[in-house]
């Protein structure tokens, strides 16, 4: 009898394929919608280990403290705005109705309110294209472009943490580290490196690529691997 694939032990719900999210500080959500603008200061500049970004404490003035994504350029000391009327400076948060044509942003948000879904990772930015009467159309990293409505809040600037992967990962014990941060499973052994019974591409006799055609919607769990349900396979024609 055949053994669980991972994507079937990973349905079971234990803590090994789970986030560990009650270890990292913040989710980095923006703060909630205010119709006034609001100063903050930062306190301190963080690290998360949920983000690979660095991540700012900024206290406003209302006495709300907030942990953000931090943009580059900024230090601790410097005041930040929030809300209608802010300038379009790095870190500032904006609707994105009063952000000028051409400028950078990330944290952007995919419906008003809900804190920031786009554009989070570091270095990453995206940029304000143009803006109609109801949506806003922004150039994302993946240089597609995404309509958002104006009223959706987004920060101004580049995420900081831009040169992360100039450094290079020289032993399998640092990435082992990285990767336990998050609970991501590494090092990930390929199906046609594994023996017949653990998956439906393992044996030892060969690798046997004919073995990788399509597979239908409804098969059962353990069938479910390669290629599901292709519409085609192969090169065009």
């Amino acid at each position: 009898m055949g053994k669980n694939l991972i994507q079937q032990a990973r349905g079971t719900g234990s803590p090994r394929y789970k986030v560990p999210s009650f270890r990292f500080k913040t989710d980095g959500r923006l703060r909630s919608p205010r119709t006034e603008c609001i100063n903050g200061k930062i306190l301190d500049i963080l690290n998360c280990q949920g983000h690979s970004a660095p991540v700012i404490k900024v206290k406003y003035d209302d006495g709300e403290t907030r942990l953000m994504i931090a943009p580059e350029g900024i230090r601790v000391g410097d005041t930040l705005s929030a809300g209608q009327g802010a300038v379009a400076e790095p870190g500032n948060i904006l609707s994105l109705a009063e952000v000028p044509d051409g400028t950078f942003i990330f944290n952007i948000e995919s419906q008003p309110g809900d804190g920031g879904k786009f554009c989070r990772a570091s270095g990453n930015t995206a940029r304000l294209l143009t803006k109609s009467d109801k949506y806003a159309t922004v150039m994302l990293p993946s240089k597609k472009q995404k309509k958002f409505n104006l009223k959706c809040r987004a920060m101004v600037g580049i995420i900081a943490g831009g040169g992360r992967h100039e450094k290079p990962i020289l032993k399998a014990g640092i990435m082992h580290y990285k990767k336990k941060a998050k609970n991501k499973l590494y090092p990930r052994t390929g199906g046609s490196k594994m023996n017949a019974i653990d998956h439906p591409f393992g044996n030892k006799r060969s690798a046997r690529k004919a073995k990788q055609k399509p597979v239908s919607r409804f098969a059962p769990p353990g069938r479910k691997v390669g290629k599901l349900a292709a519409k085609r396979t192969g090169k065009r024609k």
